[in-house]
């Protein structure tokens, strides 16, 4: 694999993670609604999601989920549902302490299994590794060292375009002290996430 495809590769992932999508819109309202330490798992596994799909669309199962894409339409079912899920948990919460605690927040499992749900079920991400990616990498001459390249390119590249978001929009949840104001930021949050979840079913 040539040093070309692999700086394509990266600046075409950086440009397609950089779009507004079901999964920073996912990542901004869990930052708001729970803070850093969790936003930050759920980018854990938005990111292990990007990896599924970059080892499937190596292993050549791209040719798999065109022909057999039942499996791939209950993952977007699942991970529409988790989100539906969240929103609930958030609007339901009610007024919190000013002082946020860590076990108030969802559990950092629940939050990495989020963020892996919603990529996998994100019409965007597909899209990119099952039409784009093909045309950049030489699919038929990666090797395990390779392949090993590519998942370290991804993960850089992602965790560059999330940490900016997870941080401020984490920061943004700080500021606010009031009660009354961190009710309406949850219920703000859950309704995000609730439009995320109707989009990723819908599409």
């Amino acid at each position: 694999m040539t040093l070309t495809a692999m700086i394509a590769y990266a600046g075409a992932l950086f440009i397609a993670a950089a779009i507004p999508g079901p999964g920073m819109t996912a990542i901004i309202a869990r930052a708001l609604g729970s803070g850093f330490r969790p936003t930050f798992f759920m980018g854990l596994g938005l990111i292990l999601g990007d990896l599924v799909y970059l080892t499937a669309v190596i292993l050549g199962l791209a040719i798999v989920a065109q022909t057999f894409p039942t499996p791939f339409l209950i993952i977007k079912y699942v991970g529409a549902a988790y989100l539906i899920f969240i929103a609930w948990k958030l609007w339901t919460t009610g007024l919190l302490a000013q002082d946020i605690k860590a076990e108030r927040a969802p559990s950092l499992g629940l939050s990495f299994l989020s963020g892996l749900l919603v990529t996998l079920g994100n019409p965007k991400t597909m899209l990119f590794y099952v039409a784009l990616a093909p045309t950049l990498l030489p699919l038929q001459d990666i090797g395990f060292g390779d392949y090993g390249v590519l998942v370290g390119i991804t993960f850089m590249v992602l965790m560059a375009v999330l940490l900016p978001y997870i941080l401020l929009a984490s920061r943004a949840r700080t500021l606010l002290k009031k009660p009354r104001a961190l009710q309406t930021l949850n219920r703000s949050a859950a309704s995000i996430l609730a439009g995320t979840a109707v989009y990723i079913a819908a599409r």
